[in-house]
């Protein structure tokens, strides 16, 4: 039987993660591995040296649990994926990547909507990555959501989704596409009311990895 590890960085994406596993991948066994300090640590010029080897560590405890690839599920360290492939010797996968496929063929401006701006970076770079491979070069506008992190670590998701909200609804009227950032944003990208496409990671890329192992 196949077996997925999925290597999150915040216990709030394990539950949608597994409910779209289950739903797309009904074959397979999942494997959750989490390391909740990550994003905290990224913001310490220190502490940030340490997270490479953290998410290989990960990577080769699922490795060693018998995985047939892991799926990274959080924009912070997708650009990790590679390098720790190639190290572990195991498929590392970025959720991500396919929400950055959609957001190039929607349109030459996007924004990206983010609450960290540890999360918008990487997902600026990748889809510059991948507009690249489609031979587009895209116009993209970063948008750190302030106050919208603090209040959904304070429990306050209300809060949280407000804020967020308000951000896309700005957003959307001067681009094509939104994108948003983190998986934990998915819930505010339900209540935006706009004209354009708001995407975020978690559906698109548990639908490529179960087009993948469909292949074989």
């Amino acid at each position: 039987m196949t077996k997925i590890a999925f290597l999150h960085t915040g216990a709030v994406v394990i539950p949608p993660v597994m409910e779209l596993a289950r739903e797309l991948l009904p074959g397979a066994t999942p494997i959750n591995y989490l390391d909740d300090r990550i994003v905290a640590d990224l913001r310490d010029p220190v502490l940030a040296e340490s997270v490479p080897q953290r998410v290989a560590n990960l990577v080769e405890s699922a490795k060693a649990a018998g995985a047939d690839a892991v799926m990274l599920t959080c924009s912070s360290i997708s650009q990790l994926a590679a390098p720790t492939a190639e190290r572990a010797g195991i498929d590392v996968l970025r959720i991500d990547e396919a929400m950055a496929d959609e957001a190039v063929a929607a349109g030459e401006r996007i924004a990206v909507v983010a609450t960290l701006p540890t999360t918008c970076e990487p997902t600026a770079a990748l889809i510059r990555e991948r507009a690249s491979l489609a031979g587009t070069d895209p116009r993209i506008e970063a948008v750190v959501v302030d106050g919208a992190f603090e209040a959904v670590a304070a429990g306050e998701r209300e809060t949280h989704d407000a804020l967020v909200v308000a951000a896309i609804e700005r957003a959307a009227e001067a681009v094509d596409v939104v994108v948003l950032a983190q998986a934990s944003m998915a819930t505010a990208a339900e209540k935006a009311e706009v004209a354009v496409p708001v995407l975020t990671s978690l559906r698109p890329g548990i639908t490529r990895l179960a087009e993948r192992f469909a292949r074989g």
